[in-house]
């Protein structure tokens, strides 16, 4: 048996020389959600860190020791970032945010892939393409031409063309699903970064820092902890350590983005109990129901119905006036008889 070692406040067995973590070492599945082992995180080999030789001074808060030219990675630091990265992604996710993932090392590829499908998340496992953040319009544009070439080929369009056409065209699918795949369902500025190994992907972490995208870094000692906003110390080459941290950190977003369908559920049902039972959609009372409308035209044809009231009252004046001079008219009449009897002459013949 190896001597006893103390990694990060736990005793352990000499890890390096007795239990080495690529030799068939049974890595138990992740706790709960709520719970971090850290015997699962030194099982997995997440403690081990780079040769001294190769380490970065900045790291030396994350350094535990060192044991046969190699940094051991302090397991409390560890968990503390855990702790700080699985909050803000579950608190993201919730807020119904997307995360990019991000991981180009071949051994970590799978990892990275798994860690999209079941978040339903944007990743990245190939080389990144400068400009996938900052200059985003033009991603989009080919994306675009992506799901051009994907209906001519569906459409049969594609069987018109040359061979030597349809061979051009279907490398140019190729070429743009191997690189521009993986963020095909991103639909603007992802609301926070995974990155393992932010030294390889260092232009990854600048357009993150550039665009104002938080970065969440797996780093090992020969990183530079002051490019990301958490820091997660661990054993970034190891494929066991990769895919515990990463689960970690995928159980937090499965539950964030639950949480969110759930509300959203919540108030959809909230809002159909509101509804009457017999409530016909469309049938709404108006606000303007009771209201008189304006005549047709507006006050336009308001103004000439003063004109045309005077008018109608002009002409009826006269016919008024005209009225009891008719009625005196039998009067002059008797007048004119008496007359005549008086003088003595005839009556005027009517």
């Amino acid at each position: 048996m190896g001597r006893e070692v103390r990694i990060g406040g736990i005793s352990k067995l000499n890890l390096f020389k007795d239990f080495p973590p690529e030799r068939g070492l049974h890595v138990e599945p992740p706790s709960p959600m709520n719970q971090i082992n850290p015997t699962d995180l030194i099982q997995a080999g997440v403690h081990f860190g780079c040769r001294v030789s190769r380490w970065n001074p900045k790291m030396a808060p994350y350094i535990h020791g060192r044991r046969s030219l190699i940094h051991v990675i302090d397991i409390r630091q560890t968990v503390r970032g855990l702790l700080r990265a699985r909050n803000f992604l579950q608190k993201l996710a919730s807020e119904g945010s997307q995360v990019l993932w991000v991981g180009t090392k071949r051994q970590i590829r799978g990892v990275i892939l798994e860690a999209g499908e079941a978040t339903g998340m944007p990743v990245v496992v190939e080389r990144w393409i400068g400009g996938s953040l900052t200059n985003y319009s033009v991603i989009r544009s080919r994306l675009k031409r992506l799901e051009e070439l994907e209906t001519r080929e569906e459409n049969g369009q594609l069987a018109t063309l040359s061979k030597k056409e349809q061979a051009s065209l279907r490398r140019e699918k190729r070429k743009i699903t191997r690189n521009l795949g993986g963020i095909r369902e991103m639909n603007g500025m992802p609301g926070a970064m995974v990155v393992v190994d932010p030294g390889r992907e260092y232009n990854a972490v600048r357009e993150a820092r550039t665009m104002g995208v938080p970065v969440i870094g797996l780093l090992d000692t020969d990183c530079d902890p002051e490019m990301v906003d958490i820091v997660i110390p661990g054993n970034d080459d190891s494929l066991k350590s990769v895919r515990l941290l990463i689960q970690y950190l995928v159980e937090a977003t499965e539950e964030g983005a639950s949480s969110a369908r759930d509300q959203s559920a919540a108030i959809g049902a909230a809002q159909r109990s509101d509804e009457p039972e017999n409530h016909i959609p469309g049938d709404e009372p108006r606000p303007t129901r009771g209201n008189v409308l304006p005549p047709v035209g507006g006050a336009a044809a308001a103004a000439p119905a003063a004109p045309k009231a005077e008018e109608a009252a002009a002409v009826e004046a006269p016919v008024a006036e005209e009225a009891p001079a008719t009625a005196e008219a039998p009067a002059t009449e008797a007048e004119e008889v008496a007359v005549a009897k008086e003088t003595g002459g005839d009556a005027p013949l009517s």
